[in-house]
């Protein structure tokens, strides 16, 4: 994801950003959004696209629709009509391609003035294509930015961003990552330091992505964390520990019980699996992942 260059103006990327998502903002007016199956339960369950990224993208969203699945998840905007036109939501999208996506987050005020115009253009197009969450990051520590003045820099730059999120009711979602295993350096690697940050910036549209093969991996304690934080968490991930593989009974969590603890806590957004499948089949894995956490 090349960087956008910084020189490039606001109504220049809006334009360059529409043209990519213009089916997703031509759609029909009255078209419902896609809802779970029948069989799905009391979850919306949707799927990361990156692990797939060698199917096609509308091969891969007519056979995720097939299993039950409600949306794909981790779409980049040119990337939304597909979704939509299999029926699909999009349950979490990006605001831009770019390198460093991870590492470049709000934690710096350095970084500000380019999450914020991502951000900007995003937006709109996000509640036009009725995507209901953009990712977002914290970002990498900086060794010259302490841990609170880090939080404080993340409730000031997301703080400005709020209200346009708001007015366009598209939640931002700053995902939880482990920084033992797979992001070394990565700020947001504590729910208690995602969740000062959520409850300084205080707005309904910016919330915590909860990644529970992250946390488990950080700090464990899964089902008590997401009953304590569940008002400051907008969007869930799945995957196996240790590995990031299948969520069965090959790795060390109960998936269906943290599936219904997140239900019976009248949770009303997705649940993405974001897992690496480890079998032949792995729309067999998918399938799988999908009744396990139907509850």
């Amino acid at each position: 994801m090349p960087d956008e260059p910084h020189d490039v103006s606001r109504r220049a990327l809006l334009g360059r950003l529409a043209v990519a998502a213009g089916g997703a903002l031509a759609s029909p007016p009255g078209v419902p959004a896609a809802t779970p199956a029948a069989s799905a339960g009391r979850l919306k369950q949707s799927v990361c696209r990156w692990p797939y990224e060698h199917i096609p993208l509308a091969e891969f969203c007519r056979r995720a629709r097939k299993i039950g699945l409600a949306a794909i998840d981790l779409l980049h905007i040119d990337e939304w009509p597909v979704a939509h036109d299999a029926g699909l939501d999009v349950s979490l999208g990006y605001a831009s391609r770019r390198e460093r996506f991870i590492e470049t987050g709000f934690n710096d005020p350095s970084n500000h003035a380019l999450l914020i115009k991502e951000l900007e253009v995003a937006i709109p197009l996000a509640a036009s294509a009725r995507v209901p969450n953009l990712i977002a990051m914290f970002g990498n520590r900086n060794p010259h930015i302490d841990e609170s003045a880090a939080a404080a820099n993340c409730i000031a730059g997301l703080s400005k961003i709020a209200p346009l999120a708001a007015e366009h009711r598209v939640t931002i979602c700053v995902e939880l990552l482990n920084s033992k295993i797979d992001h070394a350096g990565y700020q947001g690697d504590r729910t208690a330091f995602g969740a000062a940050v959520v409850s300084g910036v205080d707005s309904p549209h910016v919330k915590l992505l909860y990644d529970i093969y992250h946390m488990q991996i950080m700090e464990g304690d899964v089902i008590r964390t997401i009953r304590g934080n569940i008002k400051r968490i907008g969007h869930f991930h799945t995957g196996g520990v240790p590995g990031r593989h299948e969520i069965d009974d090959s790795q060390e969590l109960n998936y269906h019980a943290i599936a219904k603890a997140i239900a019976d806590l009248n949770y009303r957004g997705y649940v993405a699996h974001e897992f690496v499948p480890t079998r032949p089949d792995q729309f067999a894995s998918l399938t799988e992942a999908f009744r396990v956490c139907t509850v």
